[in-house]
């Protein structure tokens, strides 16, 4: 695509960010939506954000093992922060002996390395290992539901609550498709190398071998994750995500009517996405957008650009047609650090803005001398 800067414009930006909330709001292609049969589901571009189908997508359901996903990434959390280490033995204890459900089948009173309880958990979805990690991070099951409410609301996940590791029944245990997808977006983005776990398709241990629910990953080689669920009052769940090309998407699919049937609803949605939208990167992250004046610093010009990079999704083609307008706060001040917002970049699509981004320094430039200060502030005055 030509990237058209069709100006450069007088704003200030206020409170503008990256979201699922805001992200082509209003765009209605003229495509139609597949009959997904679920309580509720939702499908996204991963990269751009773009909401490409949703029903029901704000409604409040239990998740069931889908709330694994939270588990392990408060565990990636606690890994990253190196307050655990993959290879901490963890002591069983026996209320995660106990656990009803699908179980990983570890031993009371044995000691099993924090790797083998994580990767029976993505794999095996076993609850007796969620269990033996939540109380080895955070001392009980409770506390460390507390955490992953935390990290809930870090992650913008409005209609979520936990009340437990394993997502058996509670009736103060729920979180929405449109969470859920966010916090796999969240899962694959910050965590690479856990999440080649999710694409596994069996796993052994205590020399028993049990194999990922995700019939996707049999039947789509583009799959590579995530997570399934079931328990009676959640009915059959499904979180998945698929790359083809430089386009991945993450479908949920939540209140399903058998493992088969989440399954083909997923497929349903994947080929839609697919087949009718296409997605690109507008700008690699820390790439120069354009050189801008900057007053009173010690250097006459300022380099901005997007620090997260963008990415935009759009019909398929029709990534022609867009524009890219830049708006850039006059003045710009020194001193500035890198990372300070001085403006915002918006991408539209004829008419419908279909994403908007905050355009940051790239570079830090201190105040000049008093003599740069005084010129600057005289000539500001003069010529605004």
């Amino acid at each position: 695509m030509k990237k058209v800067i069709v100006g450069l414009m007088l704003a200030m930006l206020t409170g503008l960010g990256l979201s699922l909330n805001v992200l082509a709001e209003g765009v209605k292609p003229a495509i139609t939506a597949p009959e997904i049969a679920a309580k509720s589901y939702f499908l996204i571009d991963h990269n751009s954000g773009r909401v490409l189908v949703a029903e029901n997508a704000d409604q409040r359901l239990p998740p069931a093992s889908i709330t694994k996903l939270m588990t392990a990434y408060v565990v990636s959390k606690e890994l990253e922060a190196e307050r655990i280490s993959l290879a901490d033995e963890v002591l069983i204890s026996e209320k995660a002996w106990r656990m009803v459900g699908s179980r990983s089948f570890i031993e009371v009173n044995t000691k099993v390395p924090v790797e083998a309880l994580l990767r029976g958990m993505i794999i095996q979805s076993g609850n007796d290992a969620a269990v033996a990690l939540a109380e080895h991070i955070a001392g009980s099951e409770e506390s460390f539901a507390d955490m992953m409410n935390d990290y809930a609301t870090q992650l913008n996940m409005e209609d979520t609550q936990y009340r437990n590791s394993t997502g058996l029944p509670d009736p103060d245990h729920y979180t929405t498709a449109k969470d859920i997808a966010i916090l796999s977006s969240a899962i694959i983005k910050e965590y690479p190398e856990h999440y080649k776990w999710y694409a596994e398709k069996e796993y052994t241990y205590n020399e028993i071998t049990q194999h990922n629910r995700n019939k996707l990953l049999w039947r789509d080689s583009s799959v590579d994750g995530l997570k399934t669920g079931h328990t009676d009052e959640a009915g059959y769940c499904l979180v998945a995500s698929a790359k083809r090309g430089p386009m991945r998407l993450i479908s949920v699919v939540l209140g399903t009517r058998s493992e088969e049937a989440r399954a083909q609803e997923t497929q349903k949605l994947f080929g839609h996405g697919f087949r009718f939208f296409e997605t690109h990167m507008l700008y690699k992250p820390h790439e120069k957008l354009v050189d801008t004046r900057i007053w009173k610093g010690a250097e006459k010009q300022l380099v901005v650009g997007l620090t997260d990079g963008l990415s935009v999704t759009v019909p398929r083609g029709q990534y022609k047609s867009l524009a890219v307008t830049t708006h850039i706060q006059t003045p710009v001040v020194a001193p500035i650090n890198t990372g300070d917002t001085v403006g915002h970049i918006e991408v539209k699509l004829g008419d419908t803005l279909i994403s908007q981004h905050p355009i940051a320094a790239l570079k830090s430039v201190e105040a000049g001398s008093w003599w740069r200060r005084m010129w600057d502030h005289v000539w500001m005055k003069i010529f605004g």
